[in-house]
C-alpha cells in the first residue's frame, strides 16, 4: 500500500497515549528515498515520533540508502552516512526528535586496511554522529521465508576474515550490530565470543519466524529460541534491542487483517519474548526498538509504544529507564 492507504489503516486503531512524559530513546530506526517501502524521511519520522511519545533521541540503523554512485566500491557504503548527517542536522533544536547517532554499513570481511578506510570514512562524513557498523548475517538458506537476505553466504558470522573486522570495530571503539534469522542465533553467539572486546548488538530478537518452514511452528520455535537466547546472554558484550517482532517473516500476520492490533493484542502476543530476553540479559544490557518502517506494515509507533510500556509495567522505574534510555544512551553514547 502507498503512504497514503498505509496512513487510512494504521489510523483505524488509535490509543490514549500511556505515560506520556516518559523520555525514550528509539535507538532503531532507517530512512529512504527508494526502497520497497513508501518513502521515509525526517519528516515522516517526526510524523510518528511526534504521535504522543516523548521521543527526544533517534539511532539511524544502516538500510542501503543513497550509496554514492561514483568512487572506489569499498566507499560508496560512505553516500548513506552523508545523507542521514544530514537529516540528523536539520532534526536539531526543533523540540522534536533529534537523530543522535548513525549507525552505518561497511563489508567487515574485506582486507583490514580497506575497512580501515572505510570506517574513517563514515567518521569524517558523520561529524561525530557515526557509531558503528551493521552487516547483517541473515541467510535463508532455502529461500522460502520470503523475508530479505541481508548477505548470501551461509557461515558469514564463522568466517575468520569477518571476525577480524568485528574485531577491528571493538579496538576502534565502535559498536557491531546485526540482524538474522533464529536459526543463526548459535552461530551469532559463537562469533560474540570470538570477539569479547567489541561490544555486540543483538537485532530484533534474532527474527524468530513463523513463515515458510516455521508457518504453524511458533510455539517450538519458542521454545529453542529461549533456550538460544539464554546461551547468547553469557556474553557479557552482547546487548539486545527488543523489537522488530512485527515483520512478516515473524508470522503474527497484522499486516494482513483488516484493522492493525491494539497495544493490548501486540503485548499478549510479544509478551514471551520480552520478559525472557529481558530476564536473560537484565535491563541494562536490552533496548526497545522501533524498527520503524518496517513494523509500521503491522501497527502504528503510537501503538508499539503504548505496548512496550504495558510489558514494562512489572519493572521498577530504574528498570524502566533503562530498557527505554539508558541502555541505548551508553551503547550508542546519545
Amino acid at each position: 500500500m502507498n503512504k497514503q492507504e498505509q496512513r487510512a489503516w494504521l489510523d483505524q486503531t488509535t490509543e490514549a497515549i500511556i505515560d506520556p512524559q516518559r523520555q525514550i530513546i528509539d535507538p532503531h530506526h532507517h530512512m529512504w528515498r527508494t526502497s520497497g517501502l513508501p518513502v521515509y524521511l525526517l519528516e515522516d519520522l517526526w510524523d510518528d515520533t511526534e504521535s504522543g511519545h516523548n521521543i527526544v533521541k533517534t539511532v539511524f540503523m544502516e538500510c542501503g540508502a543513497e550509496y554514492r554512485t561514483w568512487g572506489p566500491e569499498h566507499l560508496r557504503v560512505v553516500g548513506e552516512t552523508e545523507f542521514v548527517r544530514d537529516a540528523a542536522i536539520a532534526s536539531r533544536g526543533k523540540g522534536k526528535a533529534e537523530i543522535a547517532g548513525i549507525v552505518a554499513h561497511a563489508d567487515l570481511s574485506t582486507d583490514l586496511g580497506l575497512l580501515q578506510e572505510t570506517l574513517a570514512a563514515h567518521e569524517e562524513a558523520g561529524q561525530g554522529l557515526f557509531r558503528g557498523i551493521r552487516h547483517g548475517g541473515a541467510h535463508d538458506p532455502g529461500k522460502n521465508l520470503g523475508w530479505l537476505n541481508a548477505t548470501p553466504r551461509a557461515n558469514l558470522f564463522s568466517e575468520s576474515t569477518f571476525r577480524n573486522g568485528v574485531e577491528l570495530l571493538g579496538k576502534l571503539g565502535y559498536t557491531y550490530d546485526s540482524w538474522h534469522y533464529h536459526f543463526q542465533n548459535n552461530a551469532y553467539t559463537d562469533l560474540a565470543q570470538s570477539a569479547p572486546d567489541t561490544t555486540i548488538v543483538l537485532d530484533h530478537f534474532g527474527t524468530p519466524c513463523g513463515v515458510g518452514e516455521y508457518e504453524g511452528k511458533m510455539d517450538a520455535v519458542l521454545v529453542e529460541w529461549k533456550t538460544e537466547i539464554s546461551r547468547m546472554a553469557q556474553c557479557e558484550n552482547v546487548v539486545v534491542k527488543i523489537g522488530g517482532l512485527a515483520m512478516p517473516v515473524n508470522g503474527f500476520n497484522w499486516h494482513l487483517q483488516n484493522i492493525p492490533p491494539t497495544s493490548d493484542l501486540v503485548a499478549a502476543a510479544h509478551r514471551d519474548y520480552y520478559l525472557h530476553t529481558i530476564e536473560a540479559f537484565g535491563p541494562s544490557r536490552c533496548m526497545f526498538e522501533s524498527n520503524f518502517p518496517v513494523d509500521k506494515l503491522s501497527m502504528s509507533y503510537a501503538v508499539y509504544w503504548n505496548a512496550m510500556k504495558k510489558i514494562a509495567a512489572e519493572f521498577s522505574e530504574a528498570e524502566q529507564h533503562e530498557l527505554f534510555y539508558g541502555t541505548a544512551a551508553r551503547v550508542y553514547r546519545v
